[in-house]
């Protein structure tokens, strides 16, 4: 297989609410491993076959530690200098896992869906309450995981408003500058390593309190690390399920066959909330940098030792292994979309993500039968410029 000679300035564009750039799939037809110029850190390839894809995120000689503390290609200006779980190769990357993953199993979460279920209705109380037209970003999709999250890390709810403002920047890609985005991680280390410093005077069972211990008895991990794996674990446990929250509601609320159908069958909740993972893109662009560290070929194409890779969005699309990709099909068969990742990075979240998008999902269209938006669908404000696609603002009435 041949490359063109002159890459392709990446990302195409900026993310048009949840559409997929065309040239994902023409690229994955004709170049699948292609070559990309990124904004900041130079060139790199771009997957976008399914296989191709699923080999990189599970294949050791991609490397993701490999990125910290370099100028390698990547859409963000901000260097990535911090090590964490989401930048660490086996073994150390398993060390940390090991520490909360009793926390995020799916027996543990399960025993969480009746405290998710009552906040959703207690949340719909409210929206019912003060009436049409109501935001869901904000009376809903943000509220549910972020309660979860804080109550599951021992983060207090009421500094929810600081610690969103900084994850809001820390997760920026253009729409903050490379100041404001350091700045934000900084002060969501120090809020964290605040909460440490409460824990070793008053110990906590909860998942913040296991690693202060794990840190503390156990020197099972570095005091920076400990931190670190803090930040990702409040951010990562709300942003991304936040958004997908609006996003799958706006998804149902623009297909109203499928919105239908999943009205007449709350019993496809679970398969739905599959569906619309493997079809909606979350990123506004390809993600975290691998960095080969020996020479490996995906379809036909030497990747270098050295060489950056990023995954394209249009893996879950590929019509190799998924029928008719561009559809939404609740009764899809073999659904083994990639949207939470795989392999060894997989993400430890992916069960509480589920939960949550089910029980926000199901609920609200039980309990809001006639749910429409309040606005033109190409009203609705999408974020942009940062690292998760989502509604700004998902007005609806009923």
């Amino acid at each position: 297989m041949t490359t063109s000679q002159q890459p392709r300035s990446y990302p195409f564009g900026e993310a048009v609410r949840l559409d997929l750039d065309p040239t994902y799939e023409q690229l994955r037809e004709t170049e699948p491993v292609s070559r990309v110029r990124l904004p900041y850190g130079g060139d790199a390839w771009l997957l976008t076959k399914y296989d191709d894809v699923r080999t990189v995120l599970g294949d050791l000689r991609f490397s993701r530690a490999a990125v910290v503390g370099r100028d390698v290609p990547r859409a963000s200006p901000a260097i990535m200098s911090r090590p964490s779980i989401l930048n660490m190769d086996p073994p150390e990357h398993g060390r940390l896992r090991k520490l909360v993953a009793k926390g995020f199993t799916m027996r543990r979460v399960e025993q969480l869906r009746e405290r998710a279920q009552d906040l959703v209705d207690g949340l719909l109380d409210d929206v019912e309450a003060k009436g049409a037209p109501a935001d869901l970003v904000e009376a809903l999709n943000m509220p549910l995981p972020i309660t979860i999250i804080c109550e599951l890390l021992g983060v207090p709810y009421e500094d929810r408003g600081e610690f969103r403002n900084w994850s809001d920047r820390a997760l920026a890609i253009t729409a903050f500058t490379p100041e404001e985005i350091t700045s934000a991680f900084e002060s969501l280390q120090d809020y964290i390593a605040g909460l440490v410093a409460e824990r070793r005077k008053s110990p906590t069972e909860d998942v913040l309190g296991t690693l202060v211990t794990a840190r503390d008895e156990g020197d099972r991990l570095s005091e920076e690390e400990l931190v670190n794996f803090g930040v990702t674990l409040l951010v990562a446990g709300h942003e991304t399920t936040a958004n997908q929250l609006g996003n799958f509601t706006y998804q149902l609320l623009t297909h109203p066959e499928r919105l239908a159908e999943l009205r007449a069958d709350p019993d496809l909740v679970p398969a739905a909330v599959e569906e619309l993972l493997r079809i909606t893109p979350l990123g506004g662009s390809a993600g975290f940098p691998r960095i080969a560290v020996e020479d490996v070929e995906l379809s036909g194409v030497t990747v270098k030792a050295g060489d950056a890779v990023f995954i394209g969005q249009a893996g879950n699309r590929d019509p190799a292994v998924f029928d008719r990709p561009g559809e939404i099909d609740f009764h899809r068969e073999n659904n083994a979309h990639v949207a939470f990742g795989h392999g060894v990075h997989h993400c430890i979240g992916a069960p509480l993500a589920r939960m949550e998008l089910q029980v926000g999902i199901g609920t609200l269209l039980r309990r809001f039968p006639t749910l429409e938006l309040a606005v033109p669908a190409d009203e609705v404000p999408f974020r942009k410029g940062r690292l998760v696609r989502g509604p700004d603002q998902l007005l609806v009435r009923w």
